[in-house]
C-alpha cells in the first residue's frame, strides 16, 4: 500500500490527483485532524507527530507514505529520512511534497524570482529556501506567512469578498517584488488557486502543486521497480482521521468530489 499523511484535510487536495494519475494502487490517506493544524506547532511537536502517523501507516503496511504536508516535510521529512527510517524501516520509503515543487520551480521560472506562501511552521523553516539553493544559486526567494487561509479553507469561506481581500493581502507583497513564480506551499491552497492566479496576475506562473507531486510519484515508481512490484494494485482507499468521523467525511467528499466514508484511530 501506498501511505499518504497529512495533519488534516489539505493532503486531499494531493491525493485526488494522485488517485486519478495511479488509480490501480491501494491507499490509506491518514489525517491527524485532531492536533491540526501543524502550522503554528513546534519543531519538536511536528516532529512527534508525524513519526507517530507514519510508524502507524507502516504498522498498516504501507511500503511508501508521502507526507502531504508542507510543515511536516519541512520540520519532519529530513530527520525521519536519515535517522528513524534506516533504524526501524530501512526497507520502506518516505517522500516529501517540497522537492518536487521546488524542481518543478526552477525549470519554470524564467527571471529567478520565485514566491511563496505558507503556514508559519514552513516559512520559518526555510525548508523552500534551502532546497531552491540547492537546486540552482543565484536565485531571489521571497517568502510570506498566511496564517487565515487553511481556516478559510476548512470553513468553506470561499467565494466571499472577504476571503478576496485577505488574499490580496498576503500576495501584495509578492507582487511588488515582480515575481514570476508562485509556490503554493501548502497543501490546502490548492483549494484557491482559481482566486490566487486571479490576483496574482497572468505574468506569475502559479504552480499545480497536486498534478506535481502526482507526477513525480509516477516517475519515482517507475524508478524503483523493487517497491513498485510489491504494492498492492487493487484500486482500494480507506481513510483515516484522528478526529470527528463525519466532519473528516463531509469536508474531505468537497475536497475530493466525491463521497467518503473516514475511519477514527488513536495515534
Amino acid at each position: 500500500m501506498i501511505g499518504i499523511f497529512d495533519s488534516g484535510f489539505g493532503g486531499l487536495t494531493v491525493f485526488k490527483e494522485i488517485k486519478r494519475a495511479l488509480p490501480q494502487y491501494n491507499y490509506i490517506y491518514l489525517g491527524d485532524s485532531l492536533r491540526a493544524p501543524y502550522g503554528d506547532r513546534s519543531q519538536e511537536a511536528i516532529f512527534n507527530f508525524t513519526k507517530e502517523a507514519v510508524d502507524y501507516l507502516f504498522k498498516q503496511g504501507c511500503l511508501l507514505v508521502i507526507i502531504a504536508c508542507n510543515s511536516a516535510s519541512s520540520k519532519a521529512l529530513r530527520k525521519l529520512q536519515q535517522e528513524y527510517l534506516p533504524e526501524h524501516y530501512p526497507d520502506r520509503r518516505l517522500l516529501g511534497v517540497i522537492r518536487p515543487i521546488v524542481e518543478e520551480a526552477v525549470k519554470v521560472s524564467k527571471k529567478g524570482r520565485i514566491g511563496v506562501i505558507g503556514t508559519k511552521a514552513t516559512v520559518e523553516a526555510k525548508a523552500y529556501l534551502r532546497e531552491l539553493d540547492q537546486q540552482k544559486k543565484g536565485l531571489e526567494i521571497f517568502q510570506n506567512t498566511c496564517p487565515l487561509l487553511v481556516p478559510l479553507v476548512e470553513e468553506n469561506v470561499l467565494n466571499k469578498p472577504e476571503t478576496r481581500m485577505i488574499i490580496k493581502k498576503y500576495l501584495r507583497p509578492l507582487k511588488e517584488k515582480k515575481i514570476d513564480t508562485l509556490i503554493l506551499g501548502c497543501t490546502h491552497y490548492p483549494i484557491l488557486m482559481k482566486e490566487i492566479s486571479r490576483i496574482i496576475g497572468k505574468s506569475v506562473k502559479v504552480l499545480d502543486v497536486a498534478k506535481i507531486v502526482a507526477e513525480k510519484l509516477a516517475d519515482y515508481l517507475n524508478r524503483h521497480p523493487e517497491i513498485e512490484s510489491l504494492l498492492k494494485k487493487n484500486g482500494q482507499v480507506q481513510y483515516l482521521t484522528t478526529d470527528n468521523v463525519e466532519r473528516f467525511a463531509e469536508l474531505g467528499s468537497k475536497f475530493l468530489g466525491e463521497k467518503i466514508v473516514a475511519e477514527k484511530i488513536v495515534l
